[in-house]
């Protein structure tokens, strides 16, 4: 091949001679860079991710409530004492300790701590829309064979390199736009089940302590029938022996005097258990809180009036009905980062670097070396894979508008069952006060007809049961009232507000 026709294959090329007839790539690099530049614009301005566009659902919710509202509780919306619903309960030791359970309490630690773990892999997931540069350094000493047949190959050499290699796979299709997407809405659902731990949290607090304050004001109840029966008790015996009695009055008296101490140590118990509990929650070890609880104290006791708002106020606040749409989200994006896979991926490849035969002459520029070029890859056949995952999600993001579904069923329901549960108990509660007072009077009476000869001990016997069964009945019911008052505002999606997500996350 003659000097011309070489120079005329080449010139086809995009190869040029410079002025001392060497050939120069310079610009046909140049020509190479400016048609991948414009490929990627072109792509990245006309190519929309694949896969669904999340559109949040739309759940239609009841205009009001089903139950039917009782004095007491109206349908009006209250944010200020929902986001602080405890302090309605003017109790200041309550309020203490639910502030150190925003503090010390474990499972508020976990929360936190997978919201750090969800931001972190959304950094993962979005630093894949940038290159990546690596840096790389050798040193290489060799002897070829002997036996090669090419004599200028069997001296030892060394060779010393240094450079950076990047990469760039470009995200036409959207791919890891949708990954992100996804982690986007994981790190949103994470903040929202942050605030649904707290949720529950402070209303666990609030319900161990008006256990606990239930569990002193039964203690009371029957050790105070306990003193009283022990009266009776030995003003049978007394009576048996001079006569004025018979023995049956006196064991009468005995059984129900033990069955009313029997039940002291079951509630000590209990009581003991539910200081434990309390204290575990804050974030303290069994026992630590005891101190604060030795001395007996009322039930809270109930506001007057409570705001319930309307169904769609309380699905909004919900925090679990917000984890649930965000993972809904986060599914949506997930097919698409699944349907990405059906098309090509183009990269940008490149390296530059340094190349010698001596460390002396490796930082000149002689020594230059470099490589650039675009590329793609693109999966042919995979029997079905790529479509079967693609699959898989989308079964998965149906999987997550039901869990969505429930959540908000669930939510309705539960509003209207604690509104039900405490409206009721209120009612029974007033029953049983009633029926403590008449019990008391009478005892009273018995106890004086008794000590006449005008009845006999049966009579003292059965009304001293009735008078501890509701009185012991009353204790419990108040302690209800308050704790379905805890429900109702749980059930609302109170107290979250006064936790703020980011700034918790970050502690």
């Amino acid at each position: 091949m003659d000097r011309f026709a070489s120079s005329r294959q080449l010139s086809r090329t995009g190869m040029k001679m410079n002025r001392k007839g060497i050939w120069d790539p310079t610009d046909r690099l140049k020509t190479l860079r400016r048609a991948a530049g414009m490929l990627l614009v072109l792509l990245l301005t006309g190519c929309a991710a694949v896969g669904p566009d999340y559109v949040p659902p739309e759940v239609e919710a009841p205009q009001e409530w089903k139950a039917s509202l009782q004095e007491g509780v109206r349908p009006e919306n209250d944010p200020d004492t929902l986001a602080a619903w405890w302090s309605v309960l003017n109790d200041p030791m309550l309020t203490d300790l639910i502030r150190e359970a925003l503090h010390g309490n474990l499972d508020l630690k976990q929360a936190r701590a997978r919201i750090r773990e969800a931001r972190a892999r959304r950094s993962i997931n979005r630093a894949s829309l940038f290159p990546v540069l690596d840096g790389a350094g050798a040193y290489n000493r060799s002897q070829q064979s002997e036996n090669s047949g090419d004599v200028r190959t069997r001296d030892v050499y060394d060779v010393y390199a240094v450079g950076f290699d990047a990469g760039w796979e470009v995200d036409i299709f959207g791919g890891v736009r949708r990954a992100v997407e996804a982690a986007d809405a994981n790190v949103e659902a994470r903040e929202a089940d942050l605030r649904d731990v707290w949720v529950s949290l402070a209303a666990e607090v609030a319900f161990n302590y008006v256990e606990a304050r239930t569990y002193q004001a039964r203690l009371r109840v029957a050790e105070t029938n306990l003193t009283a029966q022990q009266k009776t008790y030995d003003l049978a015996k007394s009576r048996f022996k001079a006569g004025l009695s018979n023995e049956l009055a006196v064991n009468q008296a005995r059984y129900n005097l033990e069955d009313t101490r029997s039940q002291i140590p079951t509630l000590r118990t209990n009581l003991e258990q539910t200081r434990n509990r309390l204290a575990v929650l804050i974030g303290k070890e069994p026992g630590s809180v005891h101190g604060l609880l030795e001395e007996p104290r009322p039930i809270p006791v109930n506001p007057p009036t409570v705001a319930v708002g309307v169904p769609a106020e309380a699905l909004r606040r919900r925090p679990d009905v917000r984890s649930a749409e965000r993972r809904l989200a986060a599914q949506t994006a997930r097919i698409g980062a699944a349907t990405a896979d059906l098309y090509p991926k183009f990269r940008l490849s490149g390296s530059i670097g340094l190349e010698s035969l001596t460390p002396g002459n490796l930082f000149e520029a002689a020594s230059k070396i470099w490589s650039f070029g675009p590329g793609f890859s693109w999966r042919l056949f995979d029997a079905g894979a790529i479509r079967g995952n693609i699959e898989v999600q989308t079964a998965l993001q149906e999987q997550a508008l039901l869990a969505y579904e429930s959540t908000v069923l669930t939510a309705l329901e539960e509003v209207e069952n604690a509104m039900t549960a405490y409206m009721q108990e209120q009612l029974r509660r007033v029953s049983l006060l009633e029926a403590a007072q008449a019990a008391r009077q009478a005892v009273h009476l018995s106890e004086q007809q008794f000590k006449a000869g005008l009845i006999d001990f049966t009579s003292v016997l059965d009304a001293q049961r009735s008078q501890l069964s509701f009185q012991g009945q009353l204790a419990q019911s108040e302690g209800r009232v308050s704790a379905n008052l805890i429900t109702l505002y749980k059930a609302l999606g109170g107290g979250w507000s006064c936790l703020k997500a980011n700034k918790a996350a970050a502690e």
